[in-house]
């Protein structure tokens, strides 16, 4: 039976030069960090330092989550990747009746500047570059940060780092969004305006398009719909009267890697050319760095199993290996034991060691993009690239991505895909080693890592005891001040949003807040 790619395109037996019949290789590879950085966005890539390792972590409470990092900086990680729970992404304190039994579970509970101050107590902040995935409430979390910097002595131009920021792949796949398209878009704009004040090494968003490959989006699906969003952001940021050239280069993207490395690579090659292509020949870049698409990537949650665990450190060495063939400039590699609770200790040191030994016993960072000028792997990045096309073009016919998101159409379109993957893995014709086939009699016991449910109580009484010693009258006129910003068109919200944080108003009383200005967004029931 002939195979088939995950975007739908058959896979040849065999590949030559006939596969490539008018292709132009000056036009589409190039050279290393050259237009249309097919080939990689800096000449040297892994030959002069191997990506940067991050690990994402955050769980119960700071002071939990602050030993942990610690823990992956003492084993050699060269980044933070902070998860923050459920709570924290939809801009609740942890006491807030919808809170409950949610608080740190998914991540760290962060209700104010009180728990990040404890998040990163001795960790300088001026030599550790910090991922943060939040998205809505970002804004609020990068302002904690950077008064956090401030106490330590770090000024906001020594701080590198990542919030995730994107909204919009939260309206199509994920769910954690609060306030409608049009202010949520607004906010973004003030993130870019004030960073490229404030904290100019800082990316100001990770368009993510791993979100929805977890949902089921194919490769071509993925990098389409992710670049849309891309599109979007740049559109608003333009209207909001930047120039392209000031705030693009900041921006980063978001992707996953899955087990098919062929294919994966292909992705990442043609994301980079399309993206390339659409900053100079749209939006009308100069700048070479507003050009390239710089990405992390993590590897497929997803494709992680509860059955036999220990599969999944090959599943995600295969993974790791995808993505750095591919070119990224930073990797989480996940933890065995994650399809079954928050990973321990050694599964967390053992995903870190996978990227290591990549990095130092391989030779895949010997040389520049191993995979270049490979029938199959150039054939295959043409048809990604024809497919991702295809599928930006209909959201364009539709109107742009908030239209496209709001007729569902990226919903549903991976939807089906993620019908066809469940339909195609229970009639055992995609295969799963330990679900679905080579399946074990009886499982091997296994002692997850639990989180106390007493911290839900614990952060309630942090609150409790802030609230009773800040200076009220001073959050007053903070919060007041934040509502007038966000009621006109004009402030920049992240000002007045500091000071009422740096009183030590609360992440729930300055999401609820906006909340009460902005409204908060219903998904539409037409679809």
């Amino acid at each position: 039976m002939a195979r088939e790619s995950e975007s739908g395109q058959p896979i040849e037996p065999v590949y030559g030069p006939e596969s490539l019949k008018g292709w132009d290789p000056e036009e589409k590879l190039g050279e290393p960090g050259a237009y249309p950085y097919t080939r990689g966005v800096y000449p040297s890539m892994y030959t002069g330092r191997p990506w940067t390792m991050r690990q994402y972590a955050g769980f119960g409470t700071a002071v939990e989550s602050n030993a942990r990092y610690k823990q992956l900086i003492a084993n050699g990680t060269m980044g933070l990747s902070v998860a923050f729970d459920l709570p924290t992404q939809m801009g609740h304190d942890s006491d807030a009746p919808i809170a409950h039994g949610e608080v740190g579970k998914v991540g760290v509970a962060i209700d104010s500047i009180d728990d990040m101050r404890v998040l990163f107590d001795g960790i300088p902040l001026d030599k550790v570059s910090t991922s943060m995935t939040i998205n809505a409430p970002a804004a609020v979390l990068l302002l904690l940060y950077q008064l956090v910097a401030e106490e330590q002595g770090v000024s906001a131009d020594k701080l590198t780092g990542t919030i995730q920021n994107d909204v919009l792949k939260e309206y199509i796949a994920r769910g954690t969004y609060i306030f409608p398209p049009k202010p949520s878009l607004r906010l973004i704009a003030d993130i870019f305006k004030y960073c490229r004040a404030e904290i100019p090494k800082w990316n100001t968003i990770s368009i993510s398009g791993y979100h929805m490959a977890e949902a089921g989006a194919t490769p071509a699906q993925e990098i389409a719909f992710t670049l849309a969003d891309g599109i979007e952001y740049v559109r608003t940021a333009v209207a909001a009267g930047m120039d392209v050239d000031d705030f693009a280069p900041r921006l980063s993207f978001f992707f996953v890697a899955r087990t098919t490395i062929l294919e994966e690579v292909a992705k990442f090659r043609a994301a980079r050319r399309i993206w390339a292509r659409v900053m100079r020949e749209e939006f009308g870049a100069r700048n070479p760095k507003s050009m390239m698409l710089r990405f992390h990537t993590q590897t497929a949650g997803v494709q992680l199993t509860a059955q036999q665990p220990e599969v999944n450190l090959v599943r995600v060495t295969v993974q790791g290996l995808a993505a750095v063939l591919g070119g990224t400039q930073s990797l989480h590699t996940n933890s065995y034991d994650e399809a079954i609770a928050l990973p321990t200790d050694k599964s967390a040191r053992l995903a870190l060691r996978t990227q290591q030994v990549l990095a130092h016993e391989t030779d895949v960072t010997a040389t520049v993009d191993p995979f270049a000028g490979s029938y199959v792997v150039e054939s295959m990045t043409d048809a990604v690239e024809e497919a991702a096309l295809d599928l930006m073009r209909q959201v364009e016919d539709r109107g742009g991505a908030v239209e496209a998101i709001e007729q569902g159409f990226q919903k549903t379109e991976i939807e089906r895909s993620a019908y066809r993957i469940a339909r195609e893995t229970d009639a055992g014709e995609r295969v799963v080693v330990g679900v679905n086939r080579f399946r074990l009699d009886e499982e091997e016991p296994y002692e997850p890592l639990r989180v106390d449910p007493a911290i839900e109580a614990q952060q309630a009484e942090r609150l409790k005891r802030l609230r009773a010693e800040r200076d009220q009258g001073a959050v007053d006129a903070a919060l007041a001040a934040l509502r007038e910003a966000a009621s006109g068109d004009t402030d920049n919200v992240l000002y007045p949003m500091r000071e009422a944080l740096r009183a030590r108003a609360t992440v729930g009383e300055v999401c609820n807040l906006l909340r009460e200005v902005w409204g908060a967004y219903v998904p539409s029931e037409n679809f």
